[in-house]
């Protein structure tokens, strides 16, 4: 999620979608779906009448333990397929590296049966016109698709209706560290709710050595667009028009208005009062900044929960709270993070398509959800999986994950926690950062650095919506 694509890059992107959604309405090769049916779902006889096995490749962008997860449900699907399908998982490199070479795969056309595109990759697949709908073959087995996360759903759905199936999910989280609330005099389960209340807390987080240096910092998090896209729904604002890309293509960003310009100056103000660290975009320093102790106060994604926790052991006690609001009027809620997986058919025969469908639908079992969950902290896409003992152990062993739970269940559903679909999403996050940074490190005043920051991707946006108009 962290490396978004580079605007130089922009003008092949275009084209592609362009070519690719033409490639949807094209030609046929042998055994293979490239017309009109290529976008349809299959029924489970084209698997129950194969005399062969039908074997299919799956993309992926997850490593290390989360590698080891895919593997390991990967290999539970194939050993009670009967012999019928064969999954094959390969990593692609992370979510940036994964969606290009899907990208080259579509003009090449030799794109996986199966592949794991992040979150703000959906707009994009949508437009190639290259995969089959989730909807489809939700509506042609009758599948009971209402265990799915009411808010994960809706984020990857259009009109109510799924486009691909929702598989590693993640919401926002204040961290906090117990030990340096309570050695400031405040108390830690009574944790700041909004923007304003970090601040006031921040002051009081602060600590200075006796030579006048700062050796702990109220608040501290990664100049990231995704952490300022989470604090706009907070608000309930949209991200883009066009209900955030929902009723149509999105023309423009809207973080430059009232609640973005709030946020900068918020987190500029912070930093040049020295009540928070600056730690720049990069992920891992502000995570390390956490870790160590030198900072109260920190935002990031459930993913990074596990690894808190571990590298706290023997420092202090890490305490999770829900994402704050904007302000103490805000009324809204953050929006999931993750990746989805996606059904190609263009290019594809009737049973690739189906074996895709009944490893998806294996993924999302409760048992199977479980185990995903536990082995990589993501949140469980099916909500029935907490009630299987393994998840119930995992969240007694880990009971800051109950936060994000609690959070995801408490917010109902709605336009604005549905995040943005808008084509070129990855360089309209890095505008976000642009004039984020601007602000903090002081080169613009905040409005101004929004205002600059998304006017700089509306270009890209024209161009995009251009090429799929």
């Amino acid at each position: 999620m962290r490396q978004p694509k580079p605007r130089r890059a922009m003008t092949a992107f275009v084209a592609l979608v362009a070519a690719a959604a033409l490639t949807a309405c094209g030609g046929s090769g042998s055994g293979t779906d490239s017309g009109k049916d290529a976008l349809e779902a299959p029924g489970a006889e084209v698997l129950e009448k194969a005399t062969d096995k039908t074997t299919i490749e799956f993309w992926h962008g997850m490593k290390g333990a989360n590698a080891e997860a895919i593997d390991k449900l990967v290999a539970d699907f194939n050993a009670q397929s009967g012999g019928k399908v064969e999954v094959k998982p390969i990593y692609q490199g992370n979510y940036d590296e994964t969606i290009a070479k899907y990208k080259a795969s579509v003009q090449q056309k030799s794109t996986p049966a199966l592949v794991q595109i992040y979150d703000i990759g959906s707009r994009f697949m949508v437009d190639s016109k290259q995969t089959v709908p989730m909807h489809k073959f939700i509506d042609k087995d009758n599948f009971n698709a209402g265990d799915i996360e009411p808010n994960i759903a809706n984020y990857y759905s259009i009109d109510g209706k799924l486009q691909s199936m929702p598989f590693n999910t993640s919401t926002p989280l204040l961290y906090l560290n117990k030990e340096a609330f309570v050695r400031a005099g405040l108390d830690p389960t009574k944790p700041p709710q909004n923007l304003d209340e970090i601040g006031e807390m921040a002051k009081k987080l602060t600590v200075k050595d006796a030579g006048g240096k700062t050796v702990q910092y109220g608040f501290g998090a990664a100049i990231y667009g995704w952490l300022v896209e989470q604090l706009i729904a907070t608000d309930g604002k949209e991200y883009c028009d066009n209900g955030n890309g929902r009723k149509g293509l999105a023309t423009k960003v809207q973080f430059d208005q009232e609640t973005g310009v709030r946020v900068a100056q918020w987190w500029a103000d912070l930093v040049k009062g020295g009540y928070a660290t600056n730690t720049g975009r990069k992920t891992d320093d502000a995570q390390a900044a956490f870790k160590a102790g030198t900072v109260a106060m920190h935002l990031e994604s459930t993913g990074a929960m596990r690894g808190y926790i571990e590298a706290a052991k023997g420092k202090f006690t890490v305490l999770t709270a829900p994402y704050p609001k904007a302000s103490s009027s805000s009324t809204g809620g953050p929006i999931i993070g993750g990746a989805s997986l996606w059904i190609n058919g263009v290019g594809h025969s009737d049973k690739e398509k189906r074996a895709a469908w009944e490893f998806v639908k294996f993924a999302l079992t409760p048992a199977q959800q479980a185990k995903w969950h536990t082995g990589t902290g993501y949140v469980p896409v099916n909500a029935k999986a907490l009630d299987e003992q393994i998840d119930k152990d995992w969240v007694a062993q880990y009971p800051q994950f109950k936060t994000a739970v609690d959070q995801l269940h408490a917010l109902p559903p709605s336009v604005a926690s549905a995040g943005c679909l808008l084509g070129v999403m990855p360089q309209a996050r890095k505008a976000s950062e642009d004039g984020l940074e601007a602000a903090i490190v002081g080169s613009k005043p905040a409005d101004q650095a929004m205002k600059d920051a998304a006017a700089s991707v509306q270009a890209a946006i024209d161009s995009y919506n251009k090429s799929v108009s």
